[in-house]
C-alpha cells in the first residue's frame, strides 16, 4: 500500500497513546469535524443496521442531483472517491495514461491493477508523467497538458491539486476537457477538495462532454473520512458501462444516510468558510513569522518546503502531532511535507512546535 496522510491508528500503537490524543494535520479534513446534523442522524438510523443498504443508493443520488443542478442519471455514487478511481480505470481499461506528477498515487495504482485486472502485466510502460515543477511555483501549463494528451486515451487531473494545493481555473480545465474530447482521451479530474472552492467545479460541464469524467469525496469537506463516501459524475453513454462492474452494496447504510444530511446542512458549509479564512490567515502569518517556505493555497492544506523536512516530520511526530511526509509523491522528495489547516487551539501547538525545532 502506498502512504498516505491519516493513519492515526499506526502512529498511536508506535507512540504508545490513545489515538484520540494525537493531532493529525496529515489528513486534510475540514477542522470542524463531522457536522453535529451527521452525527445526530446516524444515532437515528442506528436501528437500520440489520438491513442491507440500498444499492441504487436512490436517496443520495436524488440529493446530490438536487444540491448541484445534475442530471440523476449521470451520477454513481462509491465508497469513497478512490474506489470510483479504480473503477473508472478497471472498466475503461486505458492503454496510455498521462498522470501530473506531484498528484494523488491512487491515480498511478489504479491504471496498474486494472492492467493487471485486463491480463496485461506490462503495466507501467503505458504510463506517462506530466512533472510540474517547483520552479513554476507548481502551477499547470495548460498548453503544454494539451498537448501531452493528444497520445493518450485517458488523463487525470487532481484539482485543486494534492499536495500543491494549487487550483486550475475552471476555464482552463474546460480547455484541457474539449482537447481530450478531440484527441479522443478520457479526461478524469478529481475534484476531491473543490467543495471548499465550489465555483471551480465543472461537474455541469459532465452532460456536453462524453469524455469527461469528474470524480467528488464528500469525506474532506464534510469529515467523514471513516465513513467513505464519494460520488462519480459520469456522462449516459459511459456510465452503463463503468456501472456493469462495480461491486453491490460498497455505499452502506451509514454512509447514505450522512451524504444525505450533510448536503442539507448549508449552516456547516457557511462556518466551515469562515474558519478556513481565519485559520489559514494565521496559519501562513505563523509560517512567514518562522521563516518556512509555503506554497499559496487554494483549500484547507500548505505544501512546505524545508531542508531538514525529513526530521521535522520525526520530531513532530514524537510529540504526538502527524504532518504529511511528502517524500513518497511522484516529483517530491524528503524536503517537502504538507500540513493541514486546523483549529486554532491545534494551530497554536503546531506553529509552537515548528519554532522549537
Amino acid at each position: 500500500m502506498v502512504e498516505h496522510g491519516g493513519d492515526v491508528y499506526a502512529a498511536a500503537r508506535e507512540l504508545v497513546m490513545p489515538a484520540d490524543s494525537i493531532i493529525d494535520f496529515s489528513a486534510s479534513i475540514n477542522p470542524l469535524g463531522t457536522p453535529a446534523s451527521v452525527m445526530s442522524e446516524l444515532r437515528r438510523h442506528l436501528k437500520d443496521l440489520r438491513h442491507y443498504p440500498d444499492p441504487s443508493v436512490a436517496e443520495l443520488v436524488d440529493e446530490i442531483a438536487r444540491s448541484t443542478g445534475l442530471d440523476p442519471k449521470m451520477i454513481l455514487c462509491g465508497n469513497g472517491s478512490t474506489e470510483l478511481i479504480y473503477l473508472v480505470a478497471r472498466a475503461l481499461r486505458p492503454e496510455r495514461v498521462l498522470i501530473p506528477a506531484p498528484a494523488f498515487a491512487e491515480y498511478e495504482r489504479a491504471c496498474i491493477a486494472a492492467s493487471h485486472f485486463n491480463g496485461n502485466h506490462s503495466n507501467t510502460e503505458g504510463i506517462k508523467y506530466y512533472h510540474i515543477e517547483a520552479k513554476d511555483k507548481f502551477r499547470l501549463n495548460v498548453d503544454a497538458f494539451i498537448d501531452a494528451i493528444k497520445d493518450r486515451d485517458m488523463a487525470f487531473i487532481c484539482n485543486p491539486n494534492n499536495p500543491t494545493g494549487q487550483l486550475i481555473r475552471k476555464s482552463d480545465i474546460v480547455l484541457i476537457a474539449d482537447a481530450a474530447w478531440k484527441s479522443g482521451c478520457c479526461l478524469v479530474v478529481d475534484e476531491a477538495f473543490i467543495d471548499f472552492i465550489p465555483g471551480e467545479s465543472i461537474i455541469k460541464k459532465v452532460a456536453e462532454n462524453p469524455s469527461l469524467i469528474v470524480i467528488r469525496s464528500l469525506t474532506k469537506f464534510f469529515a467523514l473520512s471513516g465513513l467513505r463516501i464519494g460520488y462519480a459524475v459520469i456522462n449516459p453513454d459511459l456510465l452503463g458501462a463503468i456501472t456493469r462492474l462495480k461491486e453491490p452494496w460498497t455505499v452502506n447504510s451509514l454512509a447514505q444516510v450522512a451524504g444525505i444530511t450533510a448536503l442539507k446542512d448549508t449552516a456547516y458549509q457557511g462556518r466551515t468558510f469562515n474558519v478556513l479564512r481565519r485559520e489559514k490567515a494565521y496559519l501562513e502569518k505563523g509560517l512567514k513569522r518562522l521563516g518556512l517556505d509555503y506554497y499559496q493555497s487554494r483549500v484547507n492544506f500548505y505544501l512546505i518546503r524545508h531542508d531538514n523536512a525529513y526530521n521535522i516530520v520525526l520530531q513532530l511526530r514524537e510529540q504526538g502531532i502527524l504532518v504529511r511526509d511528502c517524500s513518497n509523491f511522484n516529483g517530491l522528495d524528503r524536503s517537502y511535507i504538507r500540513i493541514a489547516v486546523r483549529t486554532r487551539r491545534e494551530n497554536m501547538r503546531l506553529l509552537a512546535a515548528l519554532a522549537k525545532l
